[in-house]
């Protein structure tokens, strides 16, 4: 479910048939994290994942017509395993940062699984957090379908 917070805001919100725990792994364990960390078409693959507060993550994707796009941010709020807060910025091919959002998911266990809730916040246009919607939203489905 995708609901329209703001034009600056993206707000994802889907029931997964599983625990927080297990969960919470899957969004900080790298070998865990590129099993579905990209839309579809893409593979992901993690080059720092330091899931503490201060910590630097960064993850590749690449397409299968061999384009490669890269993220990066740094963990503001780590709390296992209810909460995740992280900037996030695309890299240029020099590895400058582009315009920075911050990304909450929160982890809550609830019947059938877990209610997973992703706010990002402070995109600088509709289009950007358009974008974005397509990609969370298509990575979320691969996530739900490792852990169905």
């Amino acid at each position: 479910m995708s609901d329209v917070v703001s034009e600056a805001t993206l707000r994802l919100e889907r029931l997964i048939p599983s625990p927080p725990e297990l969960l919470f792994a899957l969004w900080t364990e790298p070998a865990q994290l590129v099993r579905w960390w990209a839309p579809e078409g893409y593979e992901a693959s993690v080059d720092d994942l330091d899931t503490r507060p201060g910590g630097r993550w960064r993850v590749t994707m690449r397409r299968t017509d061999g384009g490669v796009v890269v993220t990066s941010g740094i963990y503001r709020i780590v709390e296992p395993p209810r909460r995740l807060v992280f900037t996030w910025a695309w890299e240029d091919e020099s590895g400058a940062r582009g315009h920075e959002t911050e990304v909450v998911v929160s982890f809550e266990a609830a019947p059938g699984g877990t209610r997973v809730v992703l706010l990002q916040r402070r995109f600088e246009s509709k289009q950007a957090r358009d974008n974005h919607t397509v990609g969370w939203s298509s990575a979320f489905d691969r996530l739900t379908k490792i852990v169905g």
